[in-house]
């Protein structure tokens, strides 16, 4: 079982990869939310003396003709920026992700959601199938809201399906049921976009007291905000994504009672649960954003590009075919001069991708690549694909890194509050997908490096040619590149004998998987 984020959850988890108030990762099966006797929320002031359109206005010429870029390099960061948005949320709040938990993280987001519900805003939640993993009333109470509509993108795998129907679908459209929605974008008010690696769960925000990820999301304001917005409706409107209620049903269970939520906000209020210095830091959001606009930290740049894949990917069968985003990145790669650096937590090319990093290589292009090692990865059978081709990715003449569970460099990017409250050291895996060209053109997205983000899945990336942007991007990389942070794996020399013999051997039999569906 996982820990929580902020202290209580261990017995608290409720959910395991669902929907709406009950997605993504976490271990073991659901639980109730306990009912509590302390009235917690009538202790916290819920502020509504600003909006997002006041917080924005003086920004309102930039966006018309430029667009404003932060990097989200933290997670506790991501986090607040995350709820804060919740929190101002005036008219519509557009949710696309592969992965929504109901961990601690998760049970806060929800909680903001659905407060934002009652203000009005109108709340769009919309859910990779693959990994659903609850109850249909834990799904069907989040949207019987009046204002929360939840839709499942591709369904027929998971959610209200036993393991002969599961089954069944896999062994009779293997390509179409392979066919997963791995965009993430959280969009307020059609004018601010946060978007890269991180899905919504504990390790993804730092907060996990055992495993956390390394990841990168991006903060977009103004002008390619409307792209992001075209690209969800696209998805939101698409045949392939189905309201969750025309999937599964609860005849003769009452959704319209008023108390439906409020164990869902008594958890949320609990400052076993949400620590009032983190409440505090979304709480003075604003001033922080202020301060970034000050310090130039907010860059305004010309060309940012979001592109984003269509629903179903492509009609080629196998493993072949791409899609916007691996035309986009192809060409990044092929239009490159001098260096290319690279994080991606796997590596498993195809033929074409060996064949592009060698071409690169002969044209004097300089490439890294850091990934994730056998003792960081949490995904055996993607290093195992990895392993089976890492010399002949070498051999290309790429540098290749492995990131190390202990790296030094999770000490200034793990949340504060972990750190100060609980003391804790959880280890480190790498999830960021990010890309800088040249010095001058950083991509942020969701796309691995791996036959599935080309072929199979829909991604999106963001591509902003700002070499302001690459520079911060850039310093963080090449700090992971470093000794203490991971292994620099040559012809010669590997580091997977740190994994332990366990682990080793776990991923010799993960190896018998074949490297077109991972």
């Amino acid at each position: 079982m996982k820990r929580a984020l902020l202290p209580a959850l261990n017995s608290l988890a409720i959910g395991c990869l669902a929907a709406g108030l009950f997605l993504g990762g976490c271990s073991g099966k659901p639980k109730e939310i306990p009912a509590y006797t302390t009235d917690f929320c009538s202790q916290i002031h819920f502020s509504d003396s600003t909006n997002l359109t006041k917080e924005l206005a003086p920004l309102g010429d930039s966006m018309k003709q430029k667009t404003g870029v932060y990097v989200l390099e933290d997670g506790s960061s991501a986090m607040i920026a995350r709820a804060w948005l919740c929190e101002n949320a005036e008219k519509t709040i557009d949710i696309q992700y592969f992965i929504f938990a109901t961990d601690n993280v998760g049970l806060i987001a929800c909680d903001y959601l659905v407060r934002a519900a009652d203000r009005g805003v109108k709340v769009r939640i919309l859910i990779d199938d693959l990994l659903v993993d609850a109850t249909a009333h834990d799904i069907l109470t989040l949207g019987s809201h009046e204002n929360i509509s939840i839709k499942i993108y591709n369904p027929g795998v998971n959610l209200g399906k036993n393991i002969a129907g599961k089954l069944k679908k896999f062994a009779t459209s293997f390509r179409d049921a392979n066919q997963r929605m791995h965009n993430k974008t959280f969009t307020v008010d059609g004018k601010v976009v946060i978007t890269g690696g991180r899905n919504i769960a504990d390790e993804y925000f730092d907060y996990d007291h055992e495993y956390n990820f390394r990841d990168r999301d991006v903060l977009l304001l103004g002008k390619t905000v409307q792209k992001v917005t075209t690209s969800f409706e696209e998805f939101w409107n698409n045949p392939l994504s189905v309201p969750v209620a025309d999937i599964v049903d609860e005849p003769g269970t009452d959704f319209k009672a008023k108390t439906r939520f409020d164990r869902l906000h008594q958890y949320a209020c609990n400052p076993d649960n949400f620590w009032p210095q983190v409440r505090e830091r979304v709480r003075n959001l604003p001033k922080a954003f202020r301060n970034i606009q000050q310090t130039g930290n907010l860059a305004w740049v010309d060309s940012v590009a979001f592109v984003a894949d269509i629903p179903g990917k492509n009609t080629v069968g196998g493993m072949h075919g791409g899609g916007n985003t691996t035309d986009a990145l192809t060409s990044l790669v092929r239009q490159a001069q001098h260096t290319i650096d690279i994080q991606s937590p796997y590596l498993i090319t195809t033929t074409e991708g060996i064949n592009l990093f060698r071409e690169a290589a002969q044209r004097g292009v300089k490439i890294k690549v850091l990934t994730n090692s056998l003792a960081s990865t949490d995904n055996l059978p993607a290093f195992g694909g990895y392993q089976k081709i890492r010399k002949q990715l070498l051999s290309t003449g790429i540098r290749i890194f492995e990131f190390k569970p202990d790296a030094k460099e999770r000490y200034n990017i793990m949340t504060g509050e972990l750190q100060q409250k609980m003391n804790f050291t959880p280890i480190f895996g790498l999830h960021a997908k990010s890309m800088v060209v040249d010095g001058k053109t950083t991509v942020i997205g969701t796309f691995n490096l791996d036959p599935r983000s080309a072929n199979l899945n829909s991604e999106c990336v963001t591509i902003i040619h700002s070499e302001k942007i690459a520079a911060g991007v850039l310093k963080g990389m090449e700090e992971e590149f470093k000794p203490e942070n991971s292994w620099e794996t040559t012809l010669k020399y590997n580091p997977d004998v740190e994994a332990g013999a366990v682990k080793r051997a776990k991923t010799a039999v993960q190896k018998a998987v074949p490297k077109k569906i991972l």
